[in-house]
């Protein structure tokens, strides 16, 4: 036993320097580090003995200061209504770059506020160094889009077609209309615990053939470059990704929590380097499988339903994810990635769709270092759907819709138009392609110019449409 001639009793000094933080344990630690120093024990045995017990949790981790970590811009201001814009992004993206575990950032042309200061917006990129962020992928995790070269098909036959298997709105397909769901990608979902529960599972049934609310969409239209009909689909991850997210961000606060409570909640993280970052990582692989399935599954029932013969080519890309690149986790809301290879599956081309009332473009990534290997995922907004409403005056919506998409075949699967989807809700579409070209983050090689489109629009949650039945 080695003796220490300082009697002072051990104090809460002492833990908090030893790496304690303080708690409902301080109490045990004390008494049986004093029992210990009423023994004779020095310090240093003592330490390492409650390190042994008792181990201390890691160091708490604070923001950073503001303005420490830099963003690039990849934005223009050509009307007041951007330069309001511009500020509010770049003053959440000011606050966003605080968090410990982003080391770099980006804006895309088409960038607009998404949630309280500090958010990331729609349109920005965050690298973080061994964090997986749930809340920078959103709830709409791998929110994507499809193109499937249809040939010489006639769009308004491919459209009506679409109509009649495509499936809008909230929940999923009732029984008996139900699409085929992978067994083997069930039982994946079953070997992982962040997507082994009842509802993933049903879900991951019900939701398949289905593209939800808001602004997704079925787009029909003909190649520039080549004359053939093509169809785009618009949509994430459903219901199956909602459940993710869900419990993601709660493992991720729960880390937060002890890690880092100064981080505002929406942008804790869950480690990589952890068994739950690990865990997360494969969900997150998962949820873009069953996603890319979602898209096959309604190009193939339109393909059929159609009775096209000629069908060329279908990729696909995603622009809400997060996507591993070196040794950072880099989290796209709202952006596409741009540098090859991106993923397995990648064939060098993405989609970049802008308006109902303008082509989708496709375009080949050209990983611009000021956009950290990212380009645009459309237009974007410079104020809320709701200030687009008061804008619109006494103008209604159908007024609208026939003034912005003439001669164009819009349709609205919740019935009415959904005024803050037309092309006035958006940023100018013109500024965001010359925007994509002036700061270099992606080469356009073909415009699909557009035949019509199938718009969710704002359709009511069904508790919505229940209180409105009571009344």
């Amino acid at each position: 036993m080695t003796q220490d001639h300082n009697i002072d009793p051990v104090t809460g000094d002492h833990l908090k320097e030893w790496g304690y933080r303080p708690g409902k344990n301080y109490p045990d630690l004390l008494r049986r580090a004093n029992e210990m120093r009423a023994e004779g024990f020095g310090l240093g045995r003592i330490r390492q003995d409650l390190e042994r017990a008792f181990p201390p949790q890691p160091p708490q981790i604070a923001l950073r200061e503001a303005g420490a970590v830099a963003f690039h811009e990849n934005i223009d201001v050509g009307h007041p209504d951007e330069e309001d814009n511009i500020g509010k992004v770049r003053q959440t993206m000011t606050e966003l770059m605080r968090t410990p575990t982003i080391e770099a950032g980006a804006v895309m042309p088409d960038a607009c506020p998404a949630g309280p200061v500090g958010t990331i917006p729609v349109g920005g990129i965050a690298a973080a160094r061994n964090a997986i962020h749930p809340g920078m992928h959103s709830a709409d995790i791998c929110c994507s889009v499809m193109i499937t070269d249809l040939g010489n098909a006639d769009p308004k036959a491919v459209l009506d077609a679409a109509q009649s298997v495509t499936h809008f709105g909230p929940g999923g397909r009732p029984q008996g209309k139900r699409f085929t769901t992978s067994l083997k990608l069930l039982d994946a979902f079953r070997e992982n615990p962040f997507l082994n529960n009842p509802k993933a599972l049903r879900m991951a049934q019900e939701h398949m053939g289905t593209q939800g609310d808001g602004n997704h969409f079925l787009f029909v239209g003909r190649s520039r470059a080549t004359g053939r009909t093509a169809i785009v689909t618009h949509h994430g991850s459903r219901g199956p990704g909602a459940v993710l997210y869900k419990h993601g961000m709660s493992v991720a606060e729960k880390f937060r929590k002890k890690l880092s409570p100064e981080t505002p909640k929406q942008n804790a993280w869950i480690p990589a380097d952890t068994e739950e970052g690990r865990d997360y990582w494969a969900a997150l692989q998962l949820i873009r499988k069953w996603t890319k399935a979602n898209h096959n599954a309604i190009h193939q029932a339109t393909v059929e339903a159609a009775k096209v013969g000629d069908v060329g080519d279908r990729f696909w890309n995603e622009h809400n994810f997060v996507f591993k690149r070196d040794d950072l986790f880099y989290h796209g809301k709202g952006a596409t990635p741009a540098w090859d290879g991106y993923a397995a599956d990648a064939t060098g081309l993405t989609l970049i769709p802008l308006n109902m009332s303008e082509p989708v473009l496709v375009v080949r990534g050209k990983d611009a270092p000021s956009g950290l290997g990212f380009s645009p995922h459309g237009a974007g907004r410079n104020f809320s759907r709701s200030e687009h409403r008061r804008r619109m005056g006494s103008v209604t919506p159908e007024q609208m819709l026939k003034a912005e998409t003439k001669g164009l075949d819009v349709r609205f699967h919740a019935g009415q138009v959904d005024a803050s989807e037309l092309p006035s809700s958006y940023k100018n579409a013109g500024s965001v392609v010359a925007q994509i070209k002036s700061y270099d983050l992606a080469e356009i090689e073909d415009y699909i110019d557009p035949y019509g489109c199938i718009m969710a629009g704002d359709i009511p949650p069904f508790w919505a449409n229940r209180k409105k039945r009571r009344r």
